[in-house]
């Protein structure tokens, strides 16, 4: 299917009229599902509200939520007030390739809803991370779930992913971070429900909350010449270049960074985004007390 039905992402793809239609009815959904059949609280909106629509030109957004059900996304943007149905405004996203894009009409209809194919376990340099890459370099706004699948426990931010990080160091411009943390869906989309299975509808009559966080300010250069001289006096880091050498040298900002650099910065950044979705996660808990 070449790259996956590319083509049909694009904003001026048939007039953009099919993209129109596709977040008028997604976003409708999401409406209805988190604020007519469930009741829907969310902490620290304007943030969010603020970036989405009047962050500076050119300035990219990641934002990164923890991953509780297969209707996380959309209905994580389905709170009142929030422009749910704006195809402009909406988030570009990495999506599952295995659920979302398994056959032709999924993957038309997820690309109209500006959804970027990823392979689970298919690594951090993978075809399709650099379109993500390409969206931040465009300053548009994308969203990940960086503990790379669902999880329905209520149990503290699993170990993140290293593929956000690499897109927060490799982006021309170092894109605003927003750590988000929610729970409920799993409860309006439980994994298993009926003989292992997702109900067919999403259930109702749950409640969901959504926290958001501040925005994390990384200081990508400083934080790579840190890297540079860890992975260098390191022995099991700089051993790691020697002996796999699968990643290839990047050079972002300037500087030049090899395998055992790149491991040591993307685990910097992840264990601080972690660190901020877990206190998010706490901050709710004792919310609902």
């Amino acid at each position: 299917m070449g790259r996956k039905m590319e083509w049909a992402g694009r904003e001026k793809h048939m007039g953009g009229i099919p993209r129109k239609m596709v977040f008028l009815a997604v976003g409708a959904f999401a409406k209805a599902v988190a604020n007519l059949l469930n009741t829907t609280s969310v902490h620290n909106v304007d943030t969010l509200l603020r970036l989405v629509r009047s962050r500076p030109p050119g300035i990219p957004l990641l934002t990164v939520s923890n991953h509780m059900s297969t209707l996380d996304d959309p209905l994580l943007w389905g709170f009142k007030g929030f422009p749910s149905v704006d195809a402009k405004l909406a988030r570009w996203a990495l999506a599952a390739e295995d659920i979302c894009f398994k056959n032709s009409l999924f993957t038309y209809f997820f690309r109209l809803g500006k959804c970027i194919p990823i392979t689970r376990g298919g690594g951090i340099y993978q075809e399709h991370m650099n379109e993500a890459l390409q969206c931040l370099n465009n300053g548009a706004w994308l969203h990940t779930f960086p503990e790379g699948k669902v999880c329905q426990e209520d149990a503290p931010i699993r170990r993140l992913k290293w593929g956000t990080a690499s897109l927060i160091v490799r982006s021309h411009v170092t894109p605003i971070v927003l750590p988000m943390v929610h729970s409920g869906f799993q409860e309006v989309m439980p994994e298993k429900y009926f003989l292992n299975r997702r109900p067919p509808f999403p259930l109702y009559n749950k409640k969901i909350r959504i926290m958001i966080g501040e925005p994390l300010e990384f200081d990508i250069h400083k934080m790579m010449q840190s890297a540079i001289s860890k992975s260098r006096d390191d022995p099991v880091l700089s051993s790691t270049e020697t002996t796999s050498r699968r990643w290839p040298a990047i050079s972002p900002h300037g500087l030049a960074l090899d395998e055992a650099a790149q491991r040591c910065l993307y685990s910097t950044i992840s264990e601080q985004i972690q660190t901020a979705m877990e206190k998010l996660r706490s901050l709710g808990k004792s919310f609902l007390k």
